[in-house]
């Protein structure tokens, strides 16, 4: 099968749309059409059907779709093998959380446009469930993701993980408390009768959160989820209820941090792509360049 046709199959998986996918590729629909019907003819069977005026994948045009993205994968291991020089090129499908957006991928996606222009970086915020669900699926190329030391979140095998950085993370209270350098479960106890604020799209810090209270000998009382971290340090400031937030971020006024010790809460960070997906020069060189961006705001 040529391998141009299963690179227009695969990206019409993914678009939905033929005319999507020939201003991706910069042809004509007419083109994209024609290159469908040859790889049908290849592959012996329809791939693609009529859906209102659009067209949708057969059960066929899906399987061989899903061939197709171990397939390129493979030959663009081999190119790399056999011309490692080559300058990169392509579109990468990131998706993270916001933080690591800011600190590590706009910087280098910065980087990218000036010095490798063939590479385009297109952005989806999300949470770690939700962004490796979407690397399950291959609708990303690489997910940006995040555990905590107290709450490890183990991955499929299908995936590999590289870390980046990692932060401590403390207790946000009202300003007015009194501050404490106490172990963590101590500082918890202070806090016994409180209402917590945890995520609303991840339990990661929930989990965190119910693990310290344990050893402090409470369950928590958690009323208010949120997924913003300034909308959780509104909610502390007007007195609703404390929550976890990066110790090494500035607050907002009427916002204290306790710090956390014995055990002390680290958020790890981390950069997942599909294993044997590595190879691919573009994300290769999206790795490698993430790897080298500080942990700074």
């Amino acid at each position: 099968m040529d391998v141009r046709r299963l690179e227009t199959l695969l990206m019409l998986s993914r678009l939905g749309s033929m005319r999507a996918v020939a201003d991706e590729m910069y042809t004509t629909t007419s083109t994209i059409s024609q290159q469908i019907a040859a790889l049908s003819r290849e592959a012996g069977t329809p791939l693609v059907e009529p859906e209102g005026r659009r067209v949708r994948l057969t059960p066929a045009g899906r399987r061989l779709a899903e061939h197709a993205v171990t397939i390129l994968a493979a030959l663009e291991a081999a190119r790399l093998d056999l011309d490692p020089a080559a300058e990169p090129a392509g579109t990468l499908r990131v998706a993270g959380f916001g933080t690591a957006i800011r600190r590590s991928l706009m910087p280098v996606a910065a980087a990218l446009a000036v010095d490798h222009p063939r590479v385009r970086v297109h952005i989806h915020e999300h949470e770690p469930t939700e962004a490796l669900a979407l690397i399950a699926s291959d609708d990303i190329d690489l997910a940006l993701t995040y555990d905590f030391n107290l709450a490890p979140a183990p991955l499929d095998r299908s995936v590999t993980a590289r870390p980046l950085w990692s932060a401590p993370w403390a207790l946000g209270v009202p300003a007015a408390d009194p501050p404490t350098d106490a172990p963590a479960p101590e500082v918890f106890t202070r806090y016994r009768d409180a209402e917590w604020i945890v995520n609303s799209r991840g339990a990661a810090d929930e989990e965190v959160v119910r693990t310290i209270a344990r050893m402090a000998g409470f369950e928590p009382l958690v009323t208010h989820r949120a997924d913003s971290l300034l909308l959780l340090q509104d909610l502390v400031v007007a007195g609703l209820g404390v929550g976890l937030l990066p110790a090494d971020q500035p607050t907002r006024p009427g916002v204290r941090l306790l710090p956390l010790r014995d055990p002390g809460p680290v958020l790890r960070t981390y950069a997942v792509v599909r294993a044997g997906r590595t190879g691919w020069p573009p994300l290769a060189l999206l790795l490698n360049l993430l790897q080298t961006v500080p942990a700074t705001s």
